[in-house]
């Protein structure tokens, strides 16, 4: 009977029970640890991912900012050049405005000089005629005046002085002013009747207003006449 057992486990063979090996872990087990080191290593690419993006943010701001201070230094420059633009356009115009305001003085002086050496020889007939009057006592002596006087509005003339002498014209306030109001009903209203002092003006400017008495009661003057007169 024992030799029975002994040739049936004979030829189905001796199997000896093998525990598992320590090393060797299950499937769960495995899948965890898998599944950990898969998050480390994810977590290790995040933070490796997260400096580059801090280095990459890091360079742009270091780019910016110098670009940011380029453009500063170079708005600087510019601001720079402007001033310096303006404090010569500023001087040039001081310089030119001082050389203009003494151009227009020596033209002044000039034309001056000019009008004094026209009437010094009014001067010179003044006192030819004072000397001939106290020497021959006044025969003469009028008709020495209206040469002198006549050489003395020549020069003034010549000057672009322009005598206002309105006599027997209609009144214009702006050349003449009227001392007194005469009636008269012959003639046109408002007209210069006799003129005590005349008037005296340089091209559209008047030095001088003539002073005149002015008629009224008169007929009034014609429109005709007064365009005329303008």
């Amino acid at each position: 009977m024992a030799k029975r057992k002994n040739e049936d486990a004979s030829e189905k063979g001796f199997q000896i029970p093998i525990e598992d090996s320590p090393d060797e872990k299950a499937p769960e087990e495995a899948a965890e640890d898998a599944a950990e080191e898969t998050a480390g290593e994810e977590a290790d690419s995040d933070e490796a991912e997260e400096a580059e993006g801090d280095l990459i943010a890091e360079a742009e701001a270091i780019v910016e900012e110098a670009s940011t201070a380029d453009e500063l230094a170079k708005a600087q420059a510019e601001a720079k050049e402007w001033q310096d633009r303006y404090l010569r356009l500023h001087a040039e115009w001081d310089t030119y405005r001082r050389r203009m305001g003494e151009q227009r003085a020596e033209e002044r002086l000039r034309a001056t000089e000019k009008l004094m050496e026209d009437l010094l020889p009014v001067l010179d007939d003044f006192e030819r005629t004072v000397s001939y009057a106290t020497e021959n006592g006044e025969t003469g002596l009028l008709d020495g005046v209206k040469a002198v006087q006549t050489k003395l509005v020549d020069a003034l003339t010549k000057g672009g002085l322009e005598p206002i002498d309105p006599a027997g014209q209609p009144y214009d306030a702006l050349e003449a002013q009227a001392v007194q109001m005469v009636p008269d009903e012959e003639a046109f209203d408002e007209t210069v009747k006799d003129v005590f002092q005349k008037g005296y003006k340089m091209g559209k400017k008047v030095l001088r207003a003539a002073m005149v008495t002015v008629t009224t009661g008169g007929p009034q003057r014609p429109k005709d006449e007064d365009a005329d007169e303008e």
